[in-house]
């Protein structure tokens, strides 16, 4: 019984670990895809 418990357990600290960098990843892109959008709006020219 206590093995269950344990496998358990196991598996939710597993998701939430995956949970955790999936988020890293999607606050990473959302980082770049607004330093991206600073810098074209900086180097655009007048048109």
């Amino acid at each position: 019984m206590i093995e269950v418990g344990v496998h358990t357990v196991k598996k939710i600290i597993v998701l939430v670990l995956v949970a955790l960098g999936a988020f890293a990843v999607y606050r990473k892109i959302q980082a770049d895809r607004a330093e991206l959008d600073l810098w074209t709006e900086a180097t655009a020219g007048d048109n």
